[in-house]
């Protein structure tokens, strides 16, 4: 049986544009024959995952620092928030640097806000989902948030982002324009991004690179992304990818591993 991977990106309501960076489904199809590819990301999730069986779970899913890939043998489909910079803490009650590279059913989170938000979304179908967010996540972020720490992370995410034309500058310059010291910069990004700041831009440079491959030449893009050459960015994106570009676009991939669903804490 070959492989059925789809996804859409769906439309994110203007009212939670401030909280929410983006909102997609996926729907992945048992027996496939390719692995299914969680790419390095810098953002946090929470997840409602229907299986096979009907039975919904909600996850939340910290960011990822390397790729994995994994095979299931099992139907799943899933609805996927991802949260801007700033809203793991006041929406979850914990930073975000304690959500890297795991994870756990909402519901196990020890704040009292994440359990009555997994507790809600597991009753809803995924087509409920985000009318649900939409309906309680301002009122409840408005009061819980620290609007300035939000905000300064938020500026500094945004300086070490890669834009076409643009390359960040360094760590220590950017804290320099915040007027903040390079501890107080990275204490901001463990808790309002999970990743250190050097770290976050390392993984968002090789996400441009997945973005625009194919568009442009290796040397052009290695140059337009912020690499030394096409060898610092093959070698940076053989790190967190797991395979050289070229390997990865032609379809030359790590062994994949069985997806595992977390388990309930006993």
């Amino acid at each position: 049986m070959t492989n059925t991977v789809l996804r859409e990106v769906l439309p994110t309501p203007e009212v939670l544009r401030p909280w929410v960076a983006g909102i997609g489904s996926v729907s992945v199809a048992a027996g496939q024959a390719e692995p299914y590819v969680h790419v390095p990301d810098t953002a946090t999730k929470v997840v409602l995952r229907v299986g096979a069986d009907g039975r919904r779970s909600v996850l939340v899913v910290g960011p990822q620092a390397r790729a994995s890939y994994h095979l299931t043998k099992r139907f799943a489909s899933c609805v996927e928030v991802r949260l801007a910079p700033g809203t793991a803490r006041p929406l979850l009650g914990v930073p975000a640097v304690e959500l890297m590279g795991r994870a756990v059913r909402l519901d196990e989170l020890p704040a009292g806000a994440a359990r009555r938000l997994a507790d809600e979304l597991r009753r809803l179908d995924p087509d409920e989902a985000v009318g649900h967010l939409t309906e309680v996540l301002p009122e409840r972020l408005a009061t819980a948030a620290d609007r300035s720490r939000t905000e300064l992370v938020r500026a500094g995410v945004d300086a070490l982002s890669s834009r076409i034309g643009r390359v960040p500058g360094p760590v220590t310059e950017v804290a320099r324009e915040f007027a903040v010291s390079e501890r107080q910069l990275r204490n901001l990004f463990a808790e309002g991004v999970g990743l250190s700041p050097k770290h976050y831009a390392r993984v968002d440079r090789v996400r441009t690179v997945l973005r625009r491959a194919g568009s442009v030449a290796w040397a052009e893009l290695a140059a337009a992304t912020g690499y030394y050459d096409q060898a610092h960015m093959t070698s940076d994106f053989r790190t967190l990818m797991g395979v050289p570009p070229r390997s990865y676009f032609t379809g030359r991939l790590p062994e994949a591993t069985p997806c595992a669903m977390p388990r309930r804490a006993s």
